[in-house]
């Protein structure tokens, strides 16, 4: 609540700085009102290169898959706010048109329509990205061009106006802010790089799953390898240079106490991922994080691990450390995927229960011959009895698995009493 309330008190701030020491008389109410949205949206695009720098420290609660959600959210306003700039002040004196008008002035028709150009193509192919069949890269370096291009092309036309930003101390507070924001980008494609650089990994084992997906173990080289919370993800980068676009953002599945020898758990899910168990041993790869608030709290009295598919990697990982600490506390997992045997971890997850009392139930949505246990897809009826064997209070809900799943076990936990704090989600939908 604190950083939403410092981005909404940075935004709303602009336009009344640009409005310092500026008579404003004469002018009609809805051609201030757009200029006011012209300011907000622009502001918001300046933080929109801060959302997207990986600093863990913006978002410690609540995570970064949370905070691409909120960068989304935010790009999708700023743009309304940007156009909406224009077509209010056009409505309000249609004088303005001519901004639009080559005729009236090549240079800066030509840059406002390629910013306004610029806009769509961004808002619509981070939409719609998998529907165009777009590559991740591509539009990644895409997307950066083409935001870079905004905020300089809109800098370029608060000065040129000039009607509020006239004053030495105001240019260069604008001026300022857009290269800040600029320079961010540059600090996650030169500065992080270069850190990951230093210390690279190498592939020692490639080893075949269960539904489709391939286990990657990487050891440090020269280092003593990355601390994480378990639960937490990196983003990895494997037979490429760590100034590549090719970043791919995977949960550890490997247990906190071994970070010399890191798992990552990856599902055949894209382009990328395909060529995963192609990966040769030796090869090296580079690592940016930890990241992620999907981990358990120290005052957690019990951990509920709820997954659905792939969601379980970052489960996983919490139950390996929960084992290797000889943890106390008592845990549950409701895991559900297609098949029995698709279910990766399955004879680790049953060694658990065995050894360290894990209260574990597996939910194949289709039931092998002779299976005595609970078969479909997930219901309210499964997690509500979850919620009365384990508890609404100093009890830790983990859920990570497809949307609906989530979806579901959100609803049913809020609605069982479960307080909100005690549920962490997360969707693996950052890139």
């Amino acid at each position: 609540m604190a950083w939403l309330a410092a981005y909404a008190l940075f935004i709303g701030a602009m336009p009344f700085i640009a409005a310092v020491d500026h008579d404003r008389r004469g002018r009609e109410f809805l051609l201030e009102f757009s200029v006011a949205l012209g300011f907000i949206g622009l502001a918001m695009l300046w933080l929109q290169f801060a959302l997207t720098a990986r600093f863990r420290w913006v978002a410690p609660g609540s995570g970064l898959d949370t905070l691409m959600q909120v960068h989304r959210q935010a790009g999708i306003s700023a743009f309304a706010l940007v156009l909406a700039h224009p077509v209010l002040a056009i409505a309000a004196n249609d004088r303005f048109v001519h901004f639009l008008n080559p005729g009236h002035g090549v240079a800066r028709a030509v840059a406002l329509w390629v910013m306004l150009i610029a806009l769509v193509a961004i808002l619509g192919s981070s939409l719609w990205r998998k529907k165009l069949g777009l590559r991740y890269e591509w539009w990644r370096l895409a997307h950066a061009v083409l935001a870079t291009g905004i905020v300089f092309i809109g800098l370029v036309h608060v000065l040129r106006v000039g009607f509020y930003i006239d004053d030495p101390w105001k240019q260069a507070l604008w001026s300022g802010l857009t290269a800040a924001a600029i320079g961010l980008l540059g600090y996650t494609r030169v500065v992080r790089p270069l850190r990951m650089w230093r210390k690279p990994y190498r592939v020692t084992e490639v080893r075949r799953e269960p539904g489709s997906s391939w286990t990657v173990v990487l050891e440090p080289v020269g280092h003593p390898g990355m601390r994480f919370a378990p639960g937490q993800f990196a983003w990895v980068t494997i037979r490429a240079s760590p100034f590549s676009l090719e970043q791919h953002p995977f949960s550890f599945a490997s247990s906190a106490e071994a970070a010399g020898r890191l798992e990552f758990t990856i599902k055949e899910l894209g382009d990328w991922t395909a060529k995963v168990g192609q990966v040769p041993v030796g090869t090296t790869a580079y690592l940016d994080g930890p990241y992620g608030a999907f981990t358990v709290s120290e005052t957690a009295e019990r951990i509920v691990g709820i997954a659905g598919g792939v969601g379980i990697t970052p489960i996983m990982s919490i139950l390996r450390t929960w084992r290797d600490r000889g943890d106390r506390r008592p845990a549950a997992l409701l895991y559900a995927a297609g098949t029995l045997e698709g279910m990766v971890y399955r004879e680790e997850l049953e060694a658990m229960a065995r050894e360290r009392g894990l209260e574990l139930t597996l939910l194949p949505r289709e039931a092998p011959p002779g299976w005595t246990g609970p078969a479909g897809l997930p219901d309210e009826g499964l997690i509500r009895g979850l919620v009365e064997r384990q508890g609404t209070q100093g009890t830790q809900y983990l859920v990570c698995g497809p949307p609906p799943l989530m979806d579901l076990a959100e609803r049913t936990l809020l609605a069982a009493g479960v307080p909100a704090s005690a549920i962490r989600a997360e969707r693996f939908d950052i890139a």
